[in-house]
């Protein structure tokens, strides 16, 4: 039997939301009673609880849950067939569930086969909307473990039917149980309990493409250039792409006041230039719930020549409407943030940390925008803990609330600590998460909440160091957040591929990996990861692969023939293929040319299509009704991207359990936001062959208003509640944190404030001013002019002004 669980001191609330009620009443009304699948073998003991068993319980059902709450499990007499029913009430909760289960068993969890799928159905009474069925799996090796909530169930004074579809079966496991979970106040009563195995998935199609294509995917260079210097990208609502430059590095550009977006058209191809107010030029963004995107920060200022002072961040805040195609000026906020994180929580709100403030420091700052106030608030209504999270920090957002900072960030070290560490905004403590690799190598690495969100697994990928400026790496480090007491563990090392190290691409030998990778989440569950460099701004590595989250595994495929370092993004369009754009290198160079990839996936066949789509303003617990030209296999969210340095905390991909009548299929909506922040979504429908859909787009969560009274009914699991290390609580309170102006790695005494001299030269370099003057030939720097007398990297010992000159070349020690 599954032991009662210890209340870990976290979020979890049992109000009520009339917004909830009302739209599952609604849903039943539209709805009606689904059919039942075509009758297989039921798959269940004692599906109707006729047979008693130990404990007051019926025979292969068990007890389960966890949290503070008072509780009753009763065998009744208010039976949907037969003499028997089971209920189980919750009386008084602060957190968790209770829930009753099939007994995990190898005698009562039935037998499952990998990869194949299953229809499960009860008949229910119910007097809360706080119940879902609620599915875990034995795996051959870890033992039993949480998988996934399938679907909300709605209020019924009735008996009614659910149904629903479990994902495919994953490999390892070999038996599952299943049953209600009752995570507010309320009672609810089952009986009749239903499993059969659905048919098995067609064959695999013809390839349409050639071999190598259908394997590996192809990629087009499109004829017409990015018309600016874009190093943050945003996928709309409306499908088109908000590419924002602001000076785009360029600081002639930044004194002549020319600030540039522009939204590219994936449909016809073109571009439209937007007038931009402010520069943008590494800020942060992310999608508001109305589909509005919020930038935040930018760049108030370049370093001066001397290297004095460094980039510096403004506190001033925009929101960028789709419609109109124009920004508009929030309140500021509490402080600069020159490269934020930005992450959106549960109920729409933005968090916002870490960056370089006015002055060039670190922030130590964290600001928050209120979705409910549209508005940042004053620094008061913020709790703060006075760190530094250095630049970028990748915070992802759990399914409780909490935050994880997955260590991968931009520029230099890690912050003190493990490298990873958990955040809680409610209590406001810092508890440090071990076993990332080399945390000090994770500059510019890639992180991604790995599909589907309810997973709760994160992939880091990759990464350098722009101080010591070593190779990039191929380490991955993979982590469950599920786990009670999570930490990193590793993951297979990336695949290598070629490094233009000045003379040609030549095949990555030894250890060498890269950073500046993007990471992108697909519809059919894979992830892509591709471009990257060697090192700090140099040396583009051509490498691009899939990995497989089920199997843990890299794919090489194709790869994007233009280099993607340094500022480049590279995310999913609605139509299922993914766009690359942008690489800066130190030279202060830009690539304009943007890349196309197409999957192998839309080289399988005709894509299904989703037919109908009765309602895309959906809410949390919500069943949706499509209907499909075809079977498919599953159906997810993606909520679209707003990347820039690889990263973007918010991209997401959740899972929509399935109830499949023919081509009519309702789709099962999380109650939980903190899975699905509120917000406008890509909802894909995918075959048994991993074929997808084009997106249709579908908006989550209602008004904003009601969005935090949605967070009141999520179902919240117990997942990292046990950690050992301990939690850290605010520092004392500071203005900032001292930082290097050189924290780019850059020595600002050579060449314009665009160009990226590096203050560490990789380590294939001599310290001889004949070998880095070389370096810099063969990476296409050019002649440099000497800012100042200084001269620290020996790059112009004739002391004419002009770094590399033929008076320099004679030798000398750097």
């Amino acid at each position: 039997m599954r032991p009662f669980r210890t209340a870990s001191k976290r979020r979890g609330s049992s109000r009520r939301t009339a917004l909830l009620a009302v739209a599952a009443l609604t849903g039943a009304l539209l709805l009606g009673v689904q059919q039942p699948a075509s009758a297989g073998a039921n798959l269940i003991q004692n599906p109707g609880f006729e047979t008693p068993g130990v404990d007051g319980m019926p025979y292969c059902w068990e007890q389960s849950g966890w949290g503070d709450n008072d509780f009753s499990f009763t065998t009744v007499a208010d039976a949907h067939s037969g003499a028997k029913a089971l209920q189980v009430e919750v009386v008084r909760r602060v957190e968790g569930d209770r829930k009753a289960l099939i007994t995990e068993s190898a005698e009562c969890a039935p037998d499952v086969t990998p990869e194949r799928q299953y229809d499960l159905s009860l008949w229910y009474r119910s007097t809360t909307p706080d119940a879902a069925i609620t599915l875990f799996r034995h795996d051959s090796t870890d033992g039993w473990q949480y998988w996934t909530d399938l679907k909300t169930l709605d209020l019924s004074p009735d008996y009614r039917r659910a149904e629903v579809r479990t994902p495919v079966v994953p490999p390892g496991t070999d038996r599952i149980t299943w049953g209600v979970s009752v995570y507010g106040t309320g009672r609810v009563t089952t009986d009749d309990y239903a499993m059969e195995e659905v048919a098995p998935p067609p064959v695999e199609p013809d390839c349409t493409g050639t071999p190598e294509e259908c394997a590996n995917g192809e990629w087009e260079v499109l004829p017409t250039l990015n018309p600016v210097r874009s190093m943050h990208s945003v996928v709309l609502n409306n499908g088109k792409v908000l590419l924002i430059a602001g000076s785009g590095n360029d600081p002639e550009m930044f004194e002549a006041g020319t600030l540039t977006s522009a939204v590219y058209d994936p449909e016809n191809g073109s571009y439209r230039t937007i007038p931009t107010p402010d520069d943008m030029f590494c800020s942060g963004h992310v999608q508001l719930a109305d589909g509005r995107v919020l930038v935040m920060s930018g760049n108030k200022g370049y370093p001066s020549a001397d290297g004095t002072m460094g980039y510096q961040g403004y506190k001033q805040s925009y929101i960028f409407d789709p419609v109109t195609e124009t920004y508009s000026r929030t309140n500021d906020m509490n402080d600069g943030h020159w490269y934020p994180s930005a992450t959106v929580m549960g109920n729409g709100d933005v968090m916002s940390f870490g960056g370089l403030r006015e002055d060039s420091t670190g922030s130590v700052t964290a600001d928050r925008w209120s979705a409910a106030q549209e508005k940042w608030l004053p620094m008061g209504e913020v709790n703060q803990t006075w760190a530094y999270w250095g630049l970028y920090p990748s915070m992802i957002l759990m399914q409780d609330g909490r935050l994880f900072y997955s260590g991968s960030h931009v520029f230099g070290n890690n912050t003190p600590g493990t490298g990873a560490s958990v955040y809680d905004y409610d209590a406001n403590t810092i508890t440090d998460v071990p076993g990332l690799q080399n945390k000090d190598e994770r500059d510019q690495s890639a992180s991604v909440l790995l599909p589907p969100a309810q997973d709760q697994r994160v992939l880091t990928i990759g990464g350098g160091n722009v101080d010591s400026n070593p190779d990039g790496n191929r380490l991955t480090d993979l982590i469950d957040l599920k786990d009670p007491d999570p930490r990193y563990t590793p993951g297979p090392l990336l695949p290598q591929g070629t490094v233009d190290l000045g003379n040609g691409p030549q095949p990555e030998t030894g250890a060498q990996g890269k950073m500046y990778g993007s990471a992108v989440l697909l519809p059919d569950g894979k992830v892509l990861e591709t471009g990257g460099g060697l090192h700090n701004r140099a040396n583009p590595v051509y490498e691009t692969s899939l990995f497989d989250p089920v199997t843990e595994t890299f794919d090489p495929v194709s790869v994007d023939p233009e280099a993607r370092g340094y500022h480049s993004s590279a995310f999913l369009l609605p139509d299922g293929r993914v766009m690359t754009t942008g690489d800066n290198p130190g030279s202060g160079t830009w690539n304009h040319k943007v890349s196309l990839y197409t999957p192998p996936y839309l080289l399988k066949g005709p894509r299904p299509e989703i037919t109908s789509l009765i309602d895309s303003q959906w809410l949390y617990g919500d069943t949706q009704r499509i209907t499909v030209d075809r079977p498919i296999a599953k159906a997810e969210l993606i909520r679209p991207a707003a990347v820039t340095h690889s990263s973007d905390p918010n991209q997401r991909f959740v899972d929509l359990p399935l109830s499949v009548d023919g081509n009519t299929v309702d789709l099962n909506v999380t109650s939980n936001p903190n899975l699905a922040p509120p917000g406008w979504y890509m909802l894909f429908a995918v075959d048994a062959n991993g074929i997808p859909s084009v997106a249709k787009w579908v908006h989550l969560g209602g008004p904003a208003a009601l969005a935090e009274q949605a967070g009141g009914s999520a179902h919240v699991h117990d997942f990292a509640g046990a950690l050992t290390k301990a939690a850290k609580k605010p520092q004392a309170k500071r203005t900032s944190q001292p930082v290097s102006p050189q924290i780019a790695g850059c020595d600002r005494h050579y060449g314009s404030v665009n160009v990226c001299v590096p203050t560490v030269f990789p380590d294939t370099v001599q310290t001889t001013t004949k070998a880095r003057c070389a370096w810099l030939t063969a990476n296409d720097y050019g002649r440099l002019k000497i800012n100042g007398k200084d001269d620290p990297l020996r790059l112009d010992p004739d002391g004419d002004g002009t770094a590399c000159g033929k008076g320099d070349l004679g030798g000398g020690k750097g």
